[in-house]
C-alpha cells in the first residue's frame, strides 16, 4: 500500500451532530428553499469517523434528507424534478463506490459472504424502484404511493448496514484498509456521479 504523501492530512472526526448536520446542508444545497425534516436517526458508532464508514454514513445522512425533501414537494414542480434527479444520481453513485469499495472485498471472505450480497441485492432493487418512479408521472398519487416504497426501502437498507453490516465487516478488515477504502470510495462515486443519468424502467403497469 502506498504511503502517504508528506503534508497530505487525514479527515478528522465530527461529532455525531455536526456530521450529521454538514450532510443534511449537502442536501439542502441542491433546493434551499425545501425542508428537510429527516428526524431521528438510528444509533450507529460511525457517524463522524473519517474512515470508510462513516463517509458512508455522511452520504446515508444526505440521502435521508433528499428523500424528506421530496416528500415535502408536490406535483411536477422544479424542485421535485431537480431533487430526484440528484436523489438518483447520489444513490447510484453512491452504491456502485460502496460495492468497489467495500464490498468486492467484503464478499471474498467467507465468514461476510452473505452479508455482502444481501446488501448488493438490495442496492439492485432500489435501483429498479429508482427507474420505476423516473418512468411514472410526477403529478400522479401512484408516483407518491412508489415515492414512499422507495423510501422505506431505502431507510430500511441504510439502517441495516449501519448498525448490522457495516459493524461486521468491520471486524474483518483492518485499520490500513479501511482508509484506503474510503479513498478508493471518494474517487469511484466522483467519477460515477459524473456519469449517472435517469433512466426510465416501468417494472410494472399497474
Amino acid at each position: 500500500m502506498a504511503t502517504r504523501t508528506a503534508g497530505a492530512r487525514a479527515p478528522k472526526r465530527k461529532a455525531p451532530a455536526a456530521a450529521k448536520a454538514d450532510a443534511i446542508a449537502k442536501a439542502k444545497a441542491v433546493a434551499p428553499d425545501v425542508a428537510a425534516r429527516i428526524g431521528s436517526t438510528p444509533r450507529t458508532p460511525f457517524r463522524g469517523n473519517p474512515d470508510l464508514f462513516g463517509r458512508l454514513v455522511e452520504d446515508h445522512d444526505r440521502h435521508r434528507a433528499l428523500l424528506a425533501m421530496i416528500g415535502e414537494t408536490t406535483g411536477k414542480s422544479p424542485d421535485r424534478k431537480t431533487l430526484f434527479v440528484e436523489l438518483t444520481r447520489e444513490l447510484k453513485a453512491h452504491a456502485a463506490a460502496e460495492e468497489q469499495a467495500l464490498w468486492s472485498t467484503v464478499l471474498r471472505d467467507p465468514d461476510t459472504t452473505d452479508v455482502a450480497r444481501h446488501a448488493v441485492a438490495e442496492h439492485k432493487e432500489i435501483d429498479d424502484m429508482l427507474g420505476d418512479l423516473a418512468a411514472r408521472d410526477m403529478a400522479s398519487p401512484g408516483w407518491l404511493r412508489r415515492f414512499a416504497g422507495l423510501k422505506d426501502e431505502y431507510l430500511h437498507h441504510i439502517g441495516e448496514e449501519e448498525q448490522e453490516q457495516f459493524i461486521a465487516a468491520e471486524k474483518h478488515l483492518s485499520a490500513a484498509d479501511i482508509r484506503e477504502m474510503r479513498r478508493v470510495f471518494e474517487r469511484r462515486k466522483k467519477e460515477e456521479k459524473a456519469a449517472a443519468e435517469v433512466e426510465k424502467k416501468l417494472e410494472r403497469k399497474d
